[in-house]
């Protein structure tokens, strides 16, 4: 039995641990983190930690390339030493002699707001550093004034995540193939939607034989922001994915009856009018779209005020008739839970996510978005190519059409000389006397006079052109 004096006591201690016991904890802990710089030689140092370089440090981790964190925040720098990253604690403003030894780094990243970086910059060169000042700015005005203190370069990753976010739901700033128009009206591109239970859902394209039945050619699917060129008969169709198909329109419009094409006609419907929702709008109105903006909140520029979960708003920005949906909100739980409600209500349209850390981007597909890409992605590629000297994958895989010589393939067919297995890409026409034959019979047959239109992504285009010992013909 507890008696009155223990249980005040007790209830004492539970008050007044958080005030007293607590803060003295924290100082004892905080005092265990450094404050100086360790050896600098051949790190990087990484001033403030965020989402925007959080890939790059598991990257930098993994390959054991050495970098130190300053950071200001306390509990955010115990986490970082849990984790195990190499983590300096301070303030620049009240410690300038934190940054004490990074004359010896081999770079330094500014990953604070702009005007916090301005202040790490000046204080690095005034420690003597002459080495690469890499700086992420949230506002390009402040570019110029980064560079004048010292930055060698100052990026803006919101900025460039809008663009690949405006490229891939408008057409007008990234056409489905660069080239087409050599091709005149003959010959088109096609998106097609495979549903679950469609008939090209899980089949190979050598039983499909859509070549031989619909004058079609199957360039490659996109599967969770991946495009994927279909290398040959084994190729299998995934259910969900977007197949891109050429071929002559009258041909491509007989596929609908197994896959729903995508209508690449009507306005875009953009969700979150936050820094990145609102470069999107920007791109897309210079592009000449037509844009209807949805926000919680009233703002200039918004043209629905409401939830995007709600289905009237939904109904009000005419989803199921929009030509795409680009998703921008702040916070990633959100933007899952959107997704999957966006994606029941329109099944079809095409739908491109922002997402704020990169860990969540399979949750985002899981949950059905088309494409998605957070800013640690594009900051981390911007740096990995400065720091590191390599050659990030493309945010947005392209496709191409190249005019070519026949080269080896003379005497051979279009269709059955292995292209696709042996490069990846695909021959979709033949130019002759002035005509463009996009139908090959089986007694086709390819003369030294003829041009051929092949499609595919840069690598396999270079793979055919090297393959077939060829060259580009110029219009």
């Amino acid at each position: 039995m507890v008696s009155l004096t223990q249980f005040v006591g007790m209830f004492f201690l539970v008050l007044v641990f958080p005030f007293y016991v607590m803060p003295y904890i924290e100082e004892r802990f905080e005092l265990r983190l450094p404050h100086a710089l360790p050896e600098m030689n051949g790190r990087v140092l990484f001033y403030r930690y965020g989402p925007a370089i959080e890939s790059l440090l598991d990257e930098f981790d993994r390959t054991r390339t050495p970098f130190v964190v300053v950071e200001e925040d306390i509990e955010l720098a115990r986490n970082l030493r849990n984790r195990g990253y190499a983590v300096v604690f301070g303030r620049l403003d009240e410690e300038q002699d934190l940054l004490s030894g990074v004359a010896a780094a081999r770079a330094v990243v500014a990953n604070a707001d702009d005007h916090a970086n301005a202040v790490c910059i000046m204080i690095a060169r005034e420690q003597g550093f002459s080495g690469p000042i890499y700086a992420l700015a949230d506002d390009p005005m402040y570019r110029p004034p980064m560079i004048q203190v010292g930055a060698s370069e100052v990026f803006t990753p919101a900025h460039v995540l809008a663009a690949a976010l405006a490229a891939r739901a408008s057409t007008r700033i990234s056409p489905p193939a660069e080239g087409m128009h050599m091709l005149g009206g003959l010959v088109g591109l096609a998106e097609f939607r495979v549903r679950a239970g469609s008939a090209l859902a899980g089949m190979r394209l050598g039983d499909l034989q859509l070549r031989a039945r619909y004058g079609v050619t199957v360039i490659g699917q996109w599967t969770c922001g991946n495009f994927s060129v279909a290398s040959g008969p084994a190729t299998r169709i995934e259910a969900g994915a977007i197949l891109v198909v050429g071929g002559a329109h009258n041909n491509l419009a007989k596929v609908e009856s197994l896959a729903l094409p995508i209508r690449r006609r009507g306005p875009i419907v953009l969700a979150g009018y936050g820094v990145v929702g609102q470069k999107v709008a920007e791109m897309l109105a210079d592009a000449d779209e037509t844009t209807i903006v949805i926000d919680q909140q009233g703002l200039p520029g918004v043209d629905i005020c409401g939830n995007v979960l709600d289905r009237l708003t939904m109904e009000r920005a005419g989803l199921r008739e929009a030509s795409a949906m680009v998703l921008t909100l702040s916070n990633d739980s959100e933007g899952v839970f959107a997704t999957a409600v966006i994606r029941d209500h329109a099944p079809e349209i095409p739908l491109i996510v922002r997402a704020n850390r990169a860990q969540n981007i399979p949750r985002l597909y899981q949950a059905g978005a088309d494409f998605a890409l957070s800013v640690g992605q594009v900051a981390g590629q911007i740096l990995a190519y400065h720091l590191c000297g390599e050659q990030a994958a493309a945010v947005q895989q392209r496709l191409k059409f190249i005019r070519v010589a026949p080269g080896a393939l003379v005497g051979g067919h279009p269709w059955r000389e292995t292209v696709r297995e042996r490069t990846g890409a695909a021959i979709v026409a033949v130019e002759r006397d002035e005509s463009v034959i996009v139908e090959f019979g089986s007694d086709f047959v390819v003369r030294p006079e003829d041009v051929l239109f092949v499609c595919g992504t840069f690598e396999s285009l270079e793979a055919y052109l090297r393959e077939f010992h060829t060259a580009v013909v110029t219009v």
